[in-house]
């Protein structure tokens, strides 16, 4: 278990390989973090709903590739747009236009933070959402504790390679969505930390995607929607 990722077979696994979506319509800002400006992309339904929720995304390792244009991500953020959600995604220090450097998930904690305030500032009242893919999903986990969101939604959490036993237990509804061939994080490490969690997280299990869901990103826009949706129709 480590801060950081060593194991040499994963460089040839775990870079994420620039197969980036179109960029979502919507406003490119620079936030103020920690480190200094953070660039963020914000994807808004097309017709918000009152009191609709606001959700901070988190994209993938930065030292693999990983930005707010991640497909994956990207997926993540527009599925959350269209069942309702204000998305909000951004680059993590020291990734594309952020200022800063790595930090092993400690310093993204805290980038995650600033921009989560700033969308409490300017949609003062909205639930706050949580959701990452990946180390995204570390970050997430790892700041949740401090930032008390109304939800959570993490997709491939890399248990197996990050310290999650410091990870205080989640108090907010929270959805994890697994692919069973996945190369890089360990599906049956998941499994076990979701099933032992308080709560029982909601679980979704997809048999034959892999780590970066080639060939099943649909099949992911879905399950965000139907999980975003459901949440919403439950909250109102």
């Amino acid at each position: 278990m480590t801060d950081d990722i060593g194991r040499a077979h994963l460089h040839a696994f775990h870079r994420y390989d620039g197969l980036e979506e179109a960029p979502a319509f919507g406003p490119r800002l620079m936030l103020e973090g920690p480190a200094g400006p953070l660039e963020a992309l914000v994807d808004a339904p097309a017709d918000p709903l009152p009191g609709a929720p606001v959700a901070v995304v988190c994209h993938p390792h930065p030292r693999y590739a990983g930005t707010m244009q991640n497909k994956v991500t990207h997926m993540i953020a527009t599925a959350l747009a269209d069942a309702g959600v204000v998305a909000v995604r951004f680059n993590f220090r020291g990734v594309g236009k952020s200022a800063g450097r790595y930090d092993g998930g400690r310093g993204e904690a805290t980038d995650l933070a600033a921009v989560a305030g700033w969308a409490r500032a300017r949609l003062p009242g909205a639930p706050l959402w949580l959701a990452g893919f990946s180390f995204g999903a570390y970050v997430v986990m790892r700041a949740q504790a401090e930032l008390e969101p109304a939800r959570l939604l993490v997709v491939a959490p890399p248990v197996d390679l990050f310290d999650f036993t410091s990870v205080a237990d989640p108090t907010a509804p929270l959805t994890v969505i697994q692919g069973g061939r996945d190369e890089v994080v360990s599906p049956p490490a998941v499994s076990e930390w979701a099933a032992a969690l308080p709560g029982k997280p909601h679980y979704r299990w997809m048999a034959d995607a892999d780590h970066f869901f080639h060939g099943r990103m649909n099949r992911l826009r879905e399950a965000v929607h139907r999980e975003a949706s459901h949440a919403i129709q439950t909250q109102s």
